[in-house]
């Protein structure tokens, strides 16, 4: 049996194969996927991102993991393939959100976690007997999870090592796709099959990116799970809540297992705001100063990430969001306009209130990155999409990346030193190519063709 596995990109303007730099980490689920795949399938994996895909290619079953940002691309793709007499078969976080969408476009759509469904739909295959929706009755077990790299040989990703110590989050955060994919709960997989993953990678990757939508969502397993790393001598980064900074004991094993930096969603300065988003645990425990007093007193780097369009979100709230991001030397951050996302909390609101301006952003040739999908209160939609990139570029001007890089925290690690001017000046680049950025291929000329 022959499997070609593609990992879709976001866009792409037409006749331009150039693509976003800091968009091009290793696709974790596609080796994800092939580490669930019985060894006696042959395998053939393409990042439709930085190489062509070859359509007319002899091959059995197409898998594409879909997220909402890379649906129309994926079905592009899928199309390409349904014209050549291919089959396709869908998962990722796309369709387990909108499963039945998905399926217009699939022969067969995985919802939720592939680990239990992945091989049952291959033997289904096998057999000729392909059902149109595979779901797992739990949450399965991360047991057997471990992703197979081979599939990466030979292409040009950030040098940064993605691994995968637990999945889902414990917060219903009313904007997050993950609480609703997960029900907020988290898994998490052995620690002695992640510590085996860690040392067959750990030479070739400086820096590991923990991708767990938060790997501070049980503290007591985490906790254990850094005391396990402290002997790799790694030099790690990840996702975490914020009240992870008020817990001495924790931050020291951060410190003593090799973290660099974690990405905190600080999202907004309005307490009203916090509360909107179910996210009021931000400003417990003294709130913001206090948990960054304690990050610097550790040398934690931060990655500080800031949402805008709120109900109490007015043009006036911008500058003072940068200049706390500059102020306390956050390593890198990210100022975006919320974004609904299908299946969540606040896409049934704004729905139900009216707000939406597209029936579904995600599929509307009209619709480019960077544009607004729904009405704010306190702005016009263009308003809101032009403040959150001058407050971009304000972060990322060349006087505020120099004054960041001699903050004493940022520049504590030489390693970390020598990168930040690296990755910031990708992130000031990044201001300019994302902005519009088509979702699909413009150069496309098929249509989209149902699956059966």
């Amino acid at each position: 049996m022959r499997l070609t596995i593609i990992h879709p990109c976001v866009g792409r303007r037409a006749g331009d194969r150039s693509y976003v730099r800091t968009w091009q980490m290793e696709p974790l689920p596609a080796a994800t996927l092939a580490g669930l795949t019985p060894k006696d399938v042959s395998i053939r994996f393409y990042d439709d991102r930085m190489e062509e895909i070859p359509y007319d290619e002899a091959t059995d079953l197409v898998a594409i993991s879909v997220e909402t940002y890379t649906a129309r691309r994926a079905y592009q793709i899928a199309s390409s393939y349904r014209a050549r007499g291919v089959p396709v078969v869908m998962g990722g976080f796309h369709p387990s959100l909108c499963p039945d969408e998905v399926a217009q476009h699939a022969e067969a759509v995985v919802i939720g976690e592939a680990e239990e469904s992945w091989p049952r739909l291959l033997d289904d295959f096998r057999h000729g007997k392909l059902e149109k929706f595979y779901r797992s009755a739990a949450r399965p077990s991360l047991v057997k999870m471990m992703p197979d790299r081979s599939i990466f040989l030979g292409k040009r990703y950030l040098s940064v090592g993605l691994v995968e110590a637990g999945r889902g989050c414990h917060f219903r955060c009313d904007f997050c796709a993950v609480q609703t994919v997960f029900n907020a709960s988290q898994t998490r997989r052995p620690v002695d099959a992640i510590l085996s993953e860690l040392r067959a990678i750990k030479d070739t990757r400086k820096l590991i990116f923990f991708v767990d939508d938060n790997i501070t969502s049980n503290i007591a397993q985490a906790k254990d799970f850094l005391r396990a790393l402290i002997p790799l001598k790694l030099r790690w980064v990840s996702q975490a809540s914020i009240n992870a900074a008020h817990d001495e004991e924790f931050l020291d094993l951060m410190v003593r297992s090799g973290c660099q930096g974690v990405l905190i969603g600080f999202e907004s300065l309005n307490p009203a705001n916090l509360a909107a988003m179910n996210k009021t645990f931000n400003l417990s425990r003294g709130g913001f100063e206090k948990a960054l007093a304690n990050l610097r007193r550790h040398k934690i780097r931060v990655y500080g990430t800031f949402v805008f369009g709120y109900d109490g979100d007015s043009a006036a709230s911008f500058a003072p969001t940068v200049e706390f991001a500059q102020d306390h030397g956050f390593y890198i951050a990210a100022f975006n306009h919320l974004t609904p996302f299908p299946g969540t909390p606040l896409y049934a609101r704004l729905r139900d209130e009216g707000r939406l301006l597209y029936d579904a952003w995600w599929l509307d040739a009209s619709y480019t990155y960077n544009l607004i999908p729904f009405q704010p209160l306190g702005m016009e939609p263009e308003e809101l999409r032009r403040q959150c990139i001058e407050a971009r570029r304000r972060f990322y001007s060349w006087k505020s990346i120099l004054q960041r890089g001699f903050d004493p925290v940022n520049r504590a690690d030489g390693f970390m030193w020598r990168n930040f001017y690296l990755i910031n000046a990708m992130h000031r680049g990044d201001v300019s190519l994302r902005d519009d950025y088509p979702l699909g291929d413009e150069s496309w000329t098929g249509s989209f063709l149902p699956a059966h």
